[in-house]
């Protein structure tokens, strides 16, 4: 599952001039550019919107980097980021955590956008395009810890959402850390996995200016 080795390449953002805050969010130390920034709007002329969802920043990421500043993960792990989009928690736990960072998406759509975001915020994160369902145990052997924001939005990844995480407690990944804004299907495999393996389920509340609720799942394996 290890990505081909890619030449770094510069980034003109880093040596822009500081845009109005209209187009910039700065949240948990890393700075977000908005759908009215020029650069997105640039990606979206080049390449055209992401499609399943990638097509911008959701703030169920608000959640994943919160519980991350309370119940941190080692510094240097190997993380794996399902269903990226643009990256945040994976850029958030490169620049915080000193994480090794894989982003996976099906939809490679999103990966200019994520490299552009990781560039501005002064971390590399590998990429990778892969559906749920085609993860394998050995794939997941490579990581202590698998991150996702807003990854079970339809009742068709309930399950592939759920056998990808028995596939990680069977590949000896440490820790399966979830958060939604409180979809039913996410609460399908959340109430599941605290009933079987004792997770941690609870609320989580971003207070201003971020602004953001929902749920988190943070599973153990013991």
């Amino acid at each position: 599952m290890t990505p081909p080795e890619q030449t770094p390449q510069p980034s003109d953002t880093q040596a822009a001039e500081p845009l109005p805050p209209t187009h910039v969010r700065e949240a948990f130390g890393l700075q977000i550019l908005k759908n009215s920034h020029p650069d997105i709007r640039r990606l979206k002329r080049e390449g055209g919107d992401a499609s399943l969802h990638g097509n911008k920043f959701w703030k169920s990421t608000f959640l994943l980097m919160d519980y991350l500043s309370e119940c941190p993960p080692d510094k240097g792990c190997r993380i794996l980021e399902l269903g990226c989009g643009w990256g945040l928690g994976g850029i958030f736990c490169a620049r915080e955590f000193d994480a090794h960072v894989i982003a996976l998406d099906a939809d490679d759509s999103v990966f200019p956008y994520l490299e552009h975001h990781a560039a501005l915020n002064g971390v590399e994160v590998d990429t990778i395009q892969m559906r749920f369902e085609d993860i394998t145990v050995e794939h997941l052997t490579q990581f202590d810890m698998i991150i996702g924001a807003d990854i079970c939005f339809w009742d068709s990844l309930v399950a592939p959402v759920q056998d990808l995480i028995e596939r990680a407690m069977e590949a000896g990944v440490e820790r399966v850390l979830l958060t939604d804004p409180g979809r039913p299907t996410f609460r399908k495999v959340a109430e599941h996995y605290y009933k079987t393996l004792d997770a941690v389920y609870s609320d989580w509340d971003v207070p201003e200016p971020h602004n953001a609720w929902g749920l988190v799942l943070d599973v153990y394996n013991t």
